[in-house]
């Protein structure tokens, strides 16, 4: 892996754990001092999460500007893997199916993200 993907692939996951910290915190807040309750909270959770992962896997698009739909998989794949081991090292459970389903749609949405991000920067020059 080149120096420049790498670098897209910590860009992306430094953008999803930033808006997972900034929404977990609106979130707390929300439970804290309204009556929003913890029912409702699974699917904004997940919406929220889908969001992060598209958002984080476009911008390592953008930065990485080629393959974005690696970079993105890639990037899906390593908060998944960061999530896991919390809660297995953690907490010694391992996933639910639940949980492996949502996992894979946050796969999936960073993937598209990353796709979505190397076509909005637009076509690359090769030198020769």
């Amino acid at each position: 892996m080149q120096k420049n993907q790498f670098t897209a692939l910590l860009y992306g996951w430094i953008t999803v754990f930033g808006l997972i910290m900034i929404a977990s915190f609106i979130l707390a807040l929300l439970l804290r001092f309204t009556s929003f309750n913890e029912p409702a909270l699974s699917w904004v959770t997940l919406i929220i999460g889908l969001l992060s992962l598209f958002i984080g896997g476009m911008a390592a698009g953008i930065k990485g500007k080629a393959k974005g739909w690696i970079i993105g998989a890639i990037t899906g794949t390593g908060f998944t893997l960061f999530i896991f081991l919390v809660q297995y090292l953690g907490y010694q459970q391992g996933f639910s199916l639940e949980q492996m389903l949502h996992h894979v749609a946050y796969i999936a949405a960073a993937l598209f993200g990353g796709a979505v991000g190397v076509n909005i920067v637009g076509p690359q020059v090769t030198e020769s």
